[in-house]
């Protein structure tokens, strides 16, 4: 269970950072590029238990990234505070270093001409990991990311799910408190998101590991996260569960349903509603708070289905319904969120 004491804090937290743009055309030459200051993170705070499982999730370009590296003393915040485990992340962040694991989905923290393996050893040599622990730890991820069989190929064979489970074993080699992982699914097929998912299901409960997971993949959130917030233009929008995000965003499912043959479109599906049709393929939308079982039974048990799949609702698309409108109306309701929480 997390415990009450806040692991991680965050109080008033802001990045600015400085980009040039150059003159519009038609202006003349010589004229220097003009400086604008962009807010990528715009006073947001919270807290996270220690154990904690949190989604933190936005469009692309929110500032998810960018509090992530100032959580971890990659960056300098522009204002406010930071302290994770009572620790400031950019005043000790060697300290801080030895106590934290990150996952960035797009970069790797392997040796890319190194076998698996061998990345292993040096983290086991840079972050002086007990040899017992280091092998106990190894082993088991090992068995539960099923990286058996890639130990001895180079990081640059890899395939993207692959190099994801490797980087995901490489961040718990040394037990961190804390795990930030950024896109931590992403490139996985089905079955390797299953396995991800559950290995760090086991890791929180066995380890009490606090873990914030950044993803645009909800299906993550559903099966990992109690709570999820989202964060919007360096804002934070909503703090609570996931359940409540669908519920002020009105998000749908969609059930796409393969038919053996083209057929009119299904419209006597109770708790569901049609939204489109291309020869035997339907889409139907239902609430993202309901259960898909009795939707997919009725359209089983009544149409001749060859197959059907649930898509999960995209969060950018729930953020816009939710914020949607003007700016001023957007703060508004931002500013009401904060009073509401705090």
């Amino acid at each position: 269970m997390p415990s009450e004491e806040p692991f991680i804090e965050v109080e008033s937290l802001e990045k600015t950072f400085t980009v040039r743009r150059r003159p519009e055309k038609g202006r003349g030459r010589g004229l220097r590029r003009s400086r604008h200051e962009v807010k990528a993170v715009d006073g947001i705070g919270f807290r996270v238990g220690r154990g904690e499982m949190v989604g933190y999730i936005g469009p692309n370009g929110a500032g998810k990234s960018t509090t992530i590296k100032m959580l971890t003393g990659i960056l300098t915040p522009s204002g406010g505070s930071v302290r994770v485990g009572g620790i400031d992340p950019v005043r000790e962040r060697v300290r801080l270093a030895r106590r934290m694991g990150v996952v960035f989905g797009q970069r790797t923290t392997l040796w890319w001409d190194l076998p698996l393996r061998d990345s292993y050893r040096l983290m086991h040599r840079m972050y002086r990991i007990p040899d017992a622990r280091y092998a106990e730890n190894l082993a088991r991820c090992v068995d539960l990311l099923d990286l058996g069989d890639l130990l001895d190929v180079p990081v640059r064979q890899l395939s993207l799910g692959q190099r994801m489970r490797g980087d995901i074993a490489a961040a718990l080699l040394h037990d961190p408190d804390v795990l930030y992982l950024d896109e931590p699914t992403i490139g996985l097929d089905v079955v390797s998101k299953a396995k991800v998912r559950d290995f760090l299901k086991t890791l929180n409960a066995t380890r009490a590991t606090t873990v914030l997971l950044t993803t645009h993949d909800l299906t993550d959130i559903e099966h990992l996260c109690s709570r999820v917030m989202v964060i919007d233009h360096g804002r934070l929008m909503y703090d609570g569960e996931l359940a409540g995000l669908h519920a002020r965003g009105e998000s749908e499912r969609q059930l796409v349903v393969d038919l053996a043959r083209a057929h009119p479109p299904i419209t006597d599906i109770p708790g569901a509603r049609f939204v489109r049709a291309e020869g035997p393929r339907q889409w139907l939308a239902f609430p993202a708070t309901a259960s898909a079982a009795p939707v997919v039974s009725e359209v089983a048990s009544r149409y001749p289905l060859v197959d059907l799949s649930v898509r999960e609702p995209d969060i950018e698309a729930v953020i816009a319904k939710m914020y949607g409108g003007t700016q001023g109306e957007r703060r508004e309701s931002l500013r009401q969120e904060v009073e509401h929480r705090w």
